[in-house]
């Protein structure tokens, strides 16, 4: 290789690391499901999203995970999960900096997954995904373990898209001659503003379905189509097969004859 193999600093590594084991053991306290987590659990949690990226980085460039090369990241995941639990009643009323800790930890993880990438010859397309699935990869992790929706996979505050957006400036700046470092770092500065805005203003990508939904209302005029507004008076619709849309859908509009 002309080029040396990239190695993020041990401490910017760990310093990811330990964030993410806080936002975790944020996340996993302040959980509501069916049953509490104990201390345990959420010291899991908290370590599958510190070290959760970094392992299936490693794993799509090929390489042992580095988290597993180093007693430290294991015990920074650990000993920032705990923090993250101690401290969870103060961060509960500082909801600003759990959203800007999210980001940035997004930020990082999906630089350094893409930064490694390329400094390891990956094309500039592949290294955006493996940064992508770097940034997202431990919160998939721990909404499969906790048993929740997956949180890339349903309507949200583009997550993933902040994460793919920094990407990519940091692939395109590294292309075009920046210093891997200071590409690096304009790609968590650029995923970081994007999370945190979306999260301010509520933005999020279209829902597919409310898109789709009128058009196939009208494909299917065969099969009864009852107002929300009805539903008193049509007590039998589930064995009739109908199907209930909300009001606005049901109401004839000039373009559609």
């Amino acid at each position: 290789m002309t080029e040396p193999l990239f190695v993020i600093p041990l401490w910017a590594d760990l310093l990811a690391v330990g964030l993410g084991g806080i936002q975790g053991a944020l996340f996993a306290s302040g959980f509501r499901g069916r049953a509490r987590l104990d201390f345990l659990g959420v010291a899991i949690i908290g370590t599958m999203i510190g070290m959760g990226g970094g392992i299936i980085r490693d794993i799509l460039l090929g390489t042992t995970p580095a988290t597993l090369q180093n007693n430290w990241y294991l015990v920074t995941a650990v000993g920032a999960s705990l923090v993250g639990m101690l401290l969870a009643g103060i961060f509960d009323r500082l909801n600003r900096a759990i959203v800007m800790l999210d980001a940035v930890v997004i930020g990082m993880f999906g630089a350094f997954g893409t930064a490694k990438a390329l400094a390891n010859g990956i094309p500039i397309i592949p290294a955006i995904f493996i940064g992508a699935c770097a940034a997202v990869g431990g919160s998939v992790v721990r909404d499969i373990a906790m048993g929740l929706p997956v949180a890339i996979m349903h309507v949200g505050s583009l997550y993933a898209v902040a994460a793919v957006v920094g990407n990519t400036a940091l692939a395109l700046s590294f292309a075009f001659g920046m210093p891997i470092a200071a590409a690096a770092a304009l790609g968590i500065a650029l995923t970081t503003v994007i999370r945190v805005l979306a999260v301010v203003f509520d933005l999020s990508l279209p829902e597919q379905r409310r898109l789709n939904r009128r058009r196939v209302a009208l494909e299917t005029r065969e099969i009864p189509i009852v107002s929300a507004s009805d539903l008193p008076s049509a007590p039998d619709l589930g064995q009739t097969g109908a199907i209930i849309l909300p009001d606005d859908i049901t109401k004839p509009r000039d373009e559609d004859g």
